[in-house]
C-alpha cells in the first residue's frame, strides 16, 4: 500500500490500523536546533483524541505520544523525528459481521477488492483514527515556525453543521473563542444550536455532515510553485486527503461562479502601514481586496490564506440498513454499533490545522525562508547552544568555548 506519506522537504510517513497495536509516525526534513516539546505535542493530541464530550465517540484513548527518534537534549538533531501512539481501548467484536458483509458507504469492499484482504477491526487503516499521526506531525511544524523568525498564526472553527451555517468572525474571534465550546465554533451563540442540532440527530441514531473554516497569517509572499506544485494544489490534497472530506475551497471558493471579473480582479495600492494581517512592509505593492483567498497564480501574496473543508455525515450509524453478503450470498439488514461520532468537524478543527502547519512549513523550506538543515541558519557551525556537552567537559567551559568559536 502507497500513499503513506505526505510533504516534500518537510515529511511524514504514517503507519498504523485503527485497532492494531499503535499508530505511529516518521518525520523528516525537520530541521536540527528545534526545542521540541513533547508536552506541546500532546496538547494537540488532546484536542482530537476521542472521548472529550457526548458528541464524540466514547472510545477511551489517552493517545499518548512517545518519541523515541530524532532529539538529544530537547531539541532536534535534523535526523527523522520518531513517534508512537499505543491503541489502548479497541474492541473489535463488533465489527465481526462485517467482515465479508461490507457497511454501507465505508471502505470495507473497496479495500477487500483492492488487496484481496483488509484489518477490519474499526475500519482497520481507512479509520480517521489514522490522523492521531497527522496532528503529531503538524505539531512538529507548527513549532518549528513558532520558534523560527516568522510570524505565522493558523487557525480554525466550525462555521457550518447540517443546515445552521456561523456568521462570519474575525480571525481573533477564532483565537478566542474556538476552543470554549465542544463544536469548536467561534461564534457561542451558533455553536450552541450546532450542539443541540447534533444532539438531536444522536438521539435519533443518525449522524449530520459540516465544514470548517481556515486561516493561516503571516505567511511570506513568493511560496509556491506552479503548476502542481501551487500552494493551491498542496493544500487540497493536504485537505481532501483528510477522512469523509468532500470538498476543498479558498477565497471565493464556489461563489467565484457568480461573479463577474471587474469585480473579483483585486487593484493593487501600496502599503501604507496600515495593513497589520499582510505579510508585507511598507512601500510594497499589496492586493486591495482579497477575494483570492491570499494566493494569486498559486503564488502566496503575503496576505491571509482563507478557505473552507466540507465533510459528508459520518457513515457508522446504529440505524438499520441493507448489505450483502459475498461469502454466504444473502442479502441482509445490518446494524452499525460501536463508538462513533455524529459529526465530524469538531475533532477535525486541530487535524485540519495540522495540515495547514504541515503544508506551509514544507513551501518555507523548499522557497529557502528556512534553512533544511538547521533553524539558527549557521551552516558549518558546529559549537551551537544546542549542541550536547561532553559528559567529561566541564559545562562552564564547555561554554566559554562555544563564545569563544562565535566570536572568531
Amino acid at each position: 500500500m502507497n500513499g503513506n506519506s505526505f510533504g516534500r522537504l518537510f515529511r511524514f510517513v504514517t503507519y498504523g490500523e485503527s485497532h492494531g497495536d499503535a499508530m505511529g509516525c516518521t518525520v523528516s526534513g525537520c530541521p536540527a536546533g528545534v526545542e521540541l516539546s513533547e508536552e506541546e505535542i500532546q496538547r494537540e493530541l488532546d484536542r482530537r483524541k476521542p472521548g472529550q464530550s457526548m458528541i464524540t465517540t466514547s472510545r477511551g484513548e489517552p493517545d499518548e505520544v512517545t518519541i523515541n527518534s530524532g532529539t538529544q537534549d530537547g531539541y532536534t538533531t535534523g535526523t527523522p523525528i520518531g513517534m508512537v501512539i499505543q491503541n489502548k481501548d479497541a474492541r473489535s467484536g463488533k465489527y465481526e459481521p462485517f467482515v465479508t458483509a461490507p457497511r454501507p458507504s465505508h471502505g470495507d469492499y473497496t479495500y477487500s477488492a483492492k488487496f484481496g484482504t483488509r484489518n477490519w477491526g474499526g475500519g482497520g487503516r481507512s479509520s480517521a483514527r489514522e490522523t492521531v499521526n497527522w496532528v503529531a506531525a503538524g505539531a512538529v511544524a507548527k513549532q518549528v515556525l513558532d520558534q523560527s523568525e516568522y510570524d505565522i498564526e493558523i487557525k480554525a472553527h466550525v462555521n457550518q453543521i447540517g443546515g445552521i451555517t456561523a456568521p462570519e468572525v474575525t480571525f481573533e474571534e477564532m483565537l478566542e473563542h474556538t476552543e470554549e465550546n465542544e463544536v469548536r465554533c467561534a461564534h457561542p451563540e451558533t455553536a450552541e444550536e450546532m450542539r443541540e442540532a447534533i444532539d438531536r440527530y444522536q438521539e435519533e441514531g443518525d449522524s449530520i455532515g459540516g465544514s470548517i473554516y481556515f486561516e493561516a497569517r503571516g505567511v511570506p509572499r513568493g511560496l509556491g510553485a506552479p503548476r502542481f506544485d501551487s500552494v493551491p494544489s498542496r493544500l487540497g490534497q493536504a485537505m481532501m486527503s483528510i477522512p469523509a472530506t468532500t470538498a476543498f475551497e479558498f477565497g471565493l471558493g464556489r461563489d467565484a461562479r457568480e461573479v463577474r471579473g471587474i469585480d473579483r480582479n483585486e487593484d493593487w495600492e501600496f502599503d501604507d502601514g496600515s495593513r497589520e494581517e499582510v505579510a508585507s512592509d511598507e512601500g510594497d505593492p499589496v492586493p486591495v481586496g482579497n477575494d483570492h483567498g491570499g494566493l494569486q497564480g498559486g503564488i502566496t501574496t503575503g496576505e491571509p490564506i482563507y478557505g473552507e473543508v466540507t465533510w459528508h455525515a459520518p457513515t457508522s450509524i446504529p440505524k438499520k440498513q441493507r448489505t450483502v453478503d459475498w461469502e454466504t450470498g444473502e442479502e441482509k439488514e445490518i446494524q452499525v454499533v460501536g463508538r462513533h461520532d455524529p459529526s465530524l468537524p469538531p475533532r477535525a478543527v486541530p487535524v485540519v490545522e495540522a495540515m495547514l502547519y504541515c503544508t506551509v512549513l514544507d513551501f518555507m523550506l523548499l522557497g529557502g525562508r528556512i534553512n533544511p538543515d538547521r533553524l539558527d541558519d549557521r551552516p558549518g557551525e558546529y559549537a551551537t547552544d544546542y549542541h550536547p556537552s561532553s559528559p567529561q567537559s566541564d559545562p562552564d567551559d564547555a561554554a566559554t568555548s562555544a563564545e569563544s568559536v562565535d566570536e572568531e
